[in-house]
């Protein structure tokens, strides 16, 4: 089995002191890793890339910078707290898509959008929406453009830079920037309508964040009218320190019926609405829309109910007449992405699709038929990053050369490098890249990291050579890791056979000072759902680090049923859930007992939400192998959890009762018996605290033991600092109370 070390920033000198992580040091001021710059992106123009940074006493608190490519200089456009001195006051609607899109714990600014001019910049702070005018003088660069009494969400530029439109209270807003008129464009949004919002199954599970889509000539918006009438009304209790909060909350569970949903088209200026024809099937999914770039057609992609069948359908604006392009479809589940473009040198679209097995790119007529494939292979295409038609280039994330990292790579548009495209970026690693949004491409911004490697940000020619540093974060003795780095645990990377004799890969950390001649507990840190890779060639998690550095081997296996290994590592868990993953991380762990430094009687498990249900399906069906286990916020029913997602795997209760009794933690029960520390947000509103407490009653009329943490106004992620150096205290306690090793302090 090959082990792979990788060189990087943590080889400098090191420094006279060393010390071992600590929980508390994690989570505290300044970030341990750097002030990794996010929500990078480059202006229209090329000249500038600006991002978000964290402020060095507070590292959740973000403001907005530049680095202008033509001085080399680095700068802070906006200060949040001078710009918002006072706490931030959210509305409800703020603070669920902020626990939709993870950033539940930030704060400042923490989403911006350019203007094609590449001269204004439009962001909201604290409930409210600004311009930055990057050519006015510093005192009156920053103007408001809040409408009275706004919950403002979703902010947009259009793209003639004559109009900011957003969402409030359920309905669109439109801002004429030259005339300063505020114009709400729909006006029937109110109790279970919503206009121009994204709805809660398509934020949590379909990835898409907007409701609404300017045209290219910014002469017209789709946006999106959905009824949440029929979806079941539920009463949340959200449990927080000092009270308790009843929210009714519209949550359509598997089975259930979702939103009837609309399709739009209306002007910036109001007037009549326009509708499109969805089709016949009123329960659908509306997953994507997106304009043609002459603004003449407006696209829109259809899912049916049980996700096995997605549309590309294309409508004529002035007629309103639609045709169907192509249909997908797959005896599992298809899989929706972002990769659609329209060119305007040819009357040709780009499309991905995994009907070979793997993602790949297609290229086809405006008449919907295919012309050639642009990339083939057993390999996966992540994601479409750019597209050049005057270089004739197509630039995509993907993991050709190795299943654990992700690399840029240039198809052409001819077909001719289908099988072998040029990469990019020459760092084996993690690169996460970020393009101009459209036209020629001249630079782009790459995010690398590796397992000595911080991640660092930097300024790349489109062949990859490097241009500048936007964050070096070199870790040398001035850097908030110089005196952890000695300490620093390189992993090893490798893989072992399933029962269908794929690759299984894993990351395995060895405890400091390891004796291969001594025998160490195990902690399996593991997500194992669908979608989420952990064992990947970047820095990792600095918590598996901390319990290396406490004298454990720390291993992460992605087991079947995860994306980016094509259709054959993914569906074996089509119909029934917590099967096969758990065969795979069992034959980890057999794996491991028989590694002499190994002690195979001192196995802990531990995940996060569908980390935390494996964990529970571990200690149910595997206590045999299995010491002790921590579940993190876990699904345990999945008749509890939302439509798209869950049916997606085990289609409604209704068709596969045996696939949801079979995946239910409750049905296993009997077989836990090493212990168990459940722990929970009391106001998710993700995975349900129902989740829990239904599985707490269970194990009381059942006479199982358990130990319990809960949280109160703990969500989905416990995202406070606070609460995280809880949590992972809690369970490193925990950990060395049951599995015999000495707690740290």
């Amino acid at each position: 089995m090959r082990t792979m070390l990788l060189a990087g920033l943590l080889a400098v000198s090191m420094p006279a002191m060393s010390e071992k992580l600590t929980i508390e040091r994690i989570y505290d001021d300044p970030a341990l890793l750097g002030a990794t710059p996010r929500g990078l992106k480059i202006s229209p123009d090329g000249t500038r890339v600006t991002f978000l940074r964290g402020k060095a006493e507070d590292q959740n608190a973000l403001d907005l910078w530049e680095y202008n490519l033509a001085d080399g200089a680095t700068r802070l456009l906006v200060d949040s707290k001078v710009l918002q001195p006072a706490e931030e006051q959210l509305s409800d609607a703020e603070k669920a898509t902020r626990e939709r899109q993870r950033i539940a714990g930030l704060k400042g600014i923490v989403s911006y959008r350019w203007a094609p001019d590449s001269q204004r910049l439009l962001f909201p702070l604290a409930g409210q929406l600004f311009l930055y005018d990057l050519s006015a003088p510093t005192a009156e660069a920053v103007r408001s453009l809040t409408p009275k009494d706004a919950e403002i969400i979703d902010a947009q530029v259009a793209a003639s830079g004559r109009y900011v439109s957003f969402v409030s209270r359920q309905n669109l807003w439109a801002i004429d920037l030259k005339s300063n008129l505020k114009l709400r464009l729909t006006d029937d949004g109110k109790g279970a309508v919503h206009n121009g919002e994204a709805e809660f199954v398509a934020q949590e599970e379909m990835d898409r964040f907007s409701g609404y889509w300017w045209s290219p000539k910014s002469d017209w918006i789709a946006f999106q009218r959905y009824d949440e009438t029929a979806v079941p009304l539920v009463q949340r209790f959200e449990i927080q320190p000092d009270r308790t909060n009843v929210t009714e909350q519209r949550y359509p569970a598997a089975g259930q019926p979702n939103v009837s949903v609309q399709l739009g088209l209306v002007k910036p200026s109001g007037g009549r609405t326009r509708w499109i024809d969805l089709g016949p099937d009123k329960d659908i999914y509306l997953a994507r829309v997106n304009w043609t770039p002459d603004g003449k057609h407006v696209a829109f992609q259809r899912q049916t109910r049980d996700q096995r069948r997605l549309d590309l359908v294309l409508v004529d604006i002035d007629t309103m007449k639609s045709q169907r392009l192509l249909s997908e479809t797959s005896t599992t589940w298809i899989n929706l992405h972002d990769d659609l473009r329209f060119l305007t040198g040819q009357d040709s679209f780009i499309w991905a699709s995994e009907r070979s097995g793997y993602k790949h790119l297609y290229l086809y007529g405006m008449d919907g038929k295919e012309k050639f494939p642009l990339s083939t292979g057993n390999w996966n295409i992540d994601r479409v990053l750019a597209l050049d038609e005057e270089a004739g280039l197509i630039y995509v994330a993907a993991n050709r050369d190795h299943p654990l990292d992700k690399q840029v790579y240039a198809l052409r548009l001819d077909g001719s490098n289908a099988a072998n495209p040029q990469r990019i970026t020459p760092e084996d690693g993690w690169h996460e890249a970020t393009f101009v949004t459209e036209g020629a491409v001249k630079l782009f911004v790459d995010s690398w990291s590796d397992p000595r490697t911080p991640t660092q940000v930097s300024v790349r020619k489109p062949n990859g050579e490097r241009l500048a540093w936007i964050a070096e974060n070199r870790v040398d003795d001035s850097h908030p890791y110089a005196a952890y780095r000695a300490e620093h645990r390189e992993p090893e990377f490798g893989s072992i056979k399933s029962a269908d004799g794929q690759d299984l890969w894993y990351r395995l950390y060895k405890p400091a000072g390891f004796d291969p001649a001594k025998r160490y507990p195990v902690l399996s840190h593991f997500y194992g759902g669908p979608t989420v890779q952990l064992a990947k060639r970047d820095i990792g998690d600095l918590m598996d680090q901390y319990f290396a550095q406490q004298g454990y081997i720390v291993v992460t296996l992605d087991n079947r049923g995860m994306s980016r290994r094509g259709r054959a590592f993914s569906d074996p868990i089509h119909r029934r859930l917590g099967a096969v993953e758990v065969e795979d991380q069992r034959a980890l762990i057999q794996w491991l007992a028989t590694q002499p430094w190994v002690d195979a009687k001192r196995v802990g498990v531990f995940g996060w939400s569908y980390g935390g249900y494996l964990t529970l399906m571990m200690l149910a069906k595997s206590s045999d192998l299995v010491a002790a286990g921590v579940s993190v916020a876990p699904p345990t029913d999945w008749t509890l959890y939302d439509t798209h997602y869950t049916e997606r795997y085990l289609g409604t209760p209704q068709g596969n009762a045996e696939g949801y009794a079979q995946s239910n933690v409750l049905t296993w029960l009997d077989g836990m018996q090493s212990p168990l520390l459940l722990m929970h947000g009391m106001a998710d509103d993700n995975v349900l605290f129902t989740h829990t407490t239904q599985l707490m009653a269970e194990l009381q009329n059942r006479g199982k033991p358990f130990q319990l943490m809960t949280y109160p106004g703990g969500k989905h992620g416990m995202s406070t600092p606070a609460m995280k150096k809880h949590v992972f205290n809690t369970m490193r306690r925990f950990f060395a109370r049951e599995l015999g090793t000495t707690p740290a302090p």
